[in-house]
């Protein structure tokens, strides 16, 4: 299965590959997706770190685990390739980015790939699922992949923004240096977090721009824009 992965992440993360809970990983994943229908496809597993290579990280946003429905995840957090209703938590992540920056968010185009392209990685903590049944795979070691990943960024890059969302992401902050990263926190965006409050108004893009740009580093083009797609009739 490590060679989904792209080489400069199997570089740095060569020594999990010879654990044993990545050899259990690989049979629990493989004996999965032959016996039950998961997501993300199969080839799409690693789409985070395919889209983001290692030397290109800038941004770690960190999810929870795949949508769970038909043609839905793509291998990255939050990201949608659905035609049906728009996923919640990302919705408001538009509006938040919208509110924050003042531009326009598709509410028909969810495929977050062109961040993940600019230096993004679109981490979720487990990275399959079983169709209509979240969080059945947490349990199969994803999560201790998924640490050390976020271990291997903290350890050996410096001026990285985390983006923690929701308690669950926060209980990462853990594994990162914060002398010399830049951890961002607040509610989670799904329905549920946003209208507690502490998600409205976080400004999490605009302060991760200004913070790339302070250290020097080329800030990232939030704004989406429909890719040779029709409408759909999704709205806020």
């Amino acid at each position: 299965m490590k060679n989904l992965l792209p080489n400069d992440w199997i570089e740095v993360l060569n020594k999990e590959f010879e654990k044993s809970y990545w050899i259990k990983l690989v049979e629990n994943v493989t004996t999965a997706y032959n016996t039950s229908v998961c997501y993300p496809p199969k080839n799409s597993i690693f789409n985070a770190f395919k889209h983001c290579a290692f030397k290109d990280v800038k941004v770690v946003i960190i999810g929870q685990d795949p949508y769970h429905g038909k043609g839905q995840a793509n291998g990255m957090c939050f990201s949608y390739l659905g035609n049906q209703k728009f996923p919640p938590s990302l919705k408001n992540i538009y509006k938040e980015i919208t509110s924050d920056l003042g531009v326009n968010m598709p509410m028909n185009y969810g495929d977050l790939t062109f961040w993940a392209k600019q230096g993004v990685l679109l981490l979720n903590v487990t990275l399959t699922v079983e169709q209509a049944k979240p969080n059945s795979h947490k349990k199969y070691g994803w999560e201790l992949f998924t640490n050390a990943v976020i271990e291997t960024i903290s350890e050996s890059k410096k001026d990285i923004v985390f983006l923690l969302w929701g308690g669950f992401a926060q209980k990462k902050e853990s594994l990162i240096n914060t002398k010399i990263h830049c951890v961002l926190k607040a509610t989670h965006p799904s329905p549920l977090g946003a209208n507690k409050g502490g998600w409205f108004g976080c400004q999490h893009f605009s302060k991760t721009n200004f913070y790339l740009n302070k250290v020097g580093v080329k800030s990232i083009n939030w704004e989406l824009k429909w890719k040779n797609q029709p409408p759909t009739l999704f709205t806020l």
